[in-house]
């Protein structure tokens, strides 16, 4: 259950991945993976450097866990990430049987967790991840260099 889970916490250490992934050059977003209250990895994106395309900070992240919990099966794992991941992140949480997904910006561009597409609880796929997002939103948006979304009316 993630209910009790200290969001900003958690968020925080995220925030602080994208952060190192910006001093690098790399694109400014990061992940983690928290199980009983206790993070167990850290990534962020590795594509340019490691010439994979899958190496996003999600995948990054369900790999280091499964290899330092010596199972492919993470259901007691919760994922933040700063940035809503794309169909192949949602699609590798709900392989591994994650336990949750929280997110703090939006992806208008390829958001599998509800802005583009709704992988996360589509109904017609065997499997379900809990998404919680807007945590430290407004930090990842800048972070990222996201534009934030203006106040609609006059």
């Amino acid at each position: 259950m993630i209910d009790c889970m200290n969001y900003e916490l958690f968020m925080g250490e995220a925030l602080a991945e994208a952060r190192a992934a910006l001093a690098d050059g790399r694109p400014a977003v990061g992940a983690i993976a928290v199980v009983d209250e206790a993070m167990v990895a850290r990534g962020s994106n590795r594509a340019g450097e490691t010439a994979d395309p899958t190496a996003h900070p999600v995948v990054t992240v369900i790999r280091e866990t499964a290899r330092r919990l010596g199972s492919p099966r993470l259901s007691d794992v919760t994922v933040f990430t700063t940035l809503e991941p794309c169909a192949m992140c949602v699609g590798a949480l709900l392989a591994c049987d994650a336990v949750a997904l929280v997110y703090a910006a939006p992806n208008p561009v390829d958001g599998a967790a509800g802005s583009v597409l709704q992988l996360a609880h589509h109904p017609a796929l065997g499997r379900r991840l809990q998404v919680v997002s807007g945590i430290r939103r407004e930090e990842a948006e800048e972070l990222a260099g996201i534009p934030t979304e203006e106040p609609t009316g006059a």
